[in-house]
């Protein structure tokens, strides 16, 4: 099986995650601070060697896992149709998660960047992304916005995704203004992903509806 270059890409990203965890490793404490609140306050910790190997564990984990759901998909000749842009997520994913990863190495040398700043940014990327994604996803049962509806007929999935995406695209650009505002970043985040989610949801029920009594 020949490897693409979104593979090599992800590989690289998480060797890399396990070489700064080893670099890193005698620099940090014996209690490192490992999450933050709404309010970019730590409030939790835990001992150095799960807080730097755990991410890159959880990286290389996921990274396996979507690249085998294809292959377990019933409709994986869909996904083919449109895998570049899907692999192009998996390396975005691995970039968020590195880019956190770092972010916990950095607090605990001291450097303390706002996760106000860097979740808003990263989720942002992520969200705008997968608009891209839903434009140009193909009915399958893994990847998109998979409800009965849509799962159930092209024409649904195809007008759900097509505004599903300018939805999450909006949402992306949301999450990016929760910087400017970061004591309520979390709501610039959340509050846009649950509303596309909540609206995509009954907008393929209703086109459904539509189709069926057409």
């Amino acid at each position: 099986m020949k490897i693409t270059k979104g593979q090599i890409a992800v590989i690289g990203l998480v060797l890399v995650a396990f070489a700064l965890s080893v670099y890193f490793y005698p620099k940090m404490p014996q209690r490192m601070a490992s999450h933050w609140n709404a309010r970019g306050q730590v409030d939790g910790y835990m001992g150095k060697d799960a807080g730097l190997f755990i991410m890159p564990c959880v990286m290389a984990g996921l990274a396996l896992l979507l690249y085998v759901i294809p292959y377990l998909d019933p409709l994986k000749r869909n996904i083919d149709r449109f895998r570049s842009y899907y692999e192009g997520f998996i390396v975005l994913i691995c970039v968020f998660m590195l880019t956190i990863h770092y972010h916990v190495i950095l607090w605990n040398l001291g450097i303390q960047i706002s996760t106000n700043v860097v979740i808003p940014i990263g989720t942002g990327l992520l969200f705008y992304y997968c608009g891209i994604l839903c434009e140009r996803a193909k009915r399958n049962w893994f990847i998109g916005i998979r409800t009965p509806w849509t799962l159930s007929s092209d024409l649904v999935w195809a007008r759900t995704h097509r505004i599903g995406g300018k939805l999450f695209k909006v949402a992306g650009i949301a999450a990016f203004a929760g910087v400017a505002f970061q004591k309520y970043a979390i709501y610039f985040v959340l509050v846009p992903a649950i509303a596309v989610a909540v609206f995509t949801i009954v907008y393929s029920f209703v086109i459904y509806q539509q189709e069926k009594t057409q």
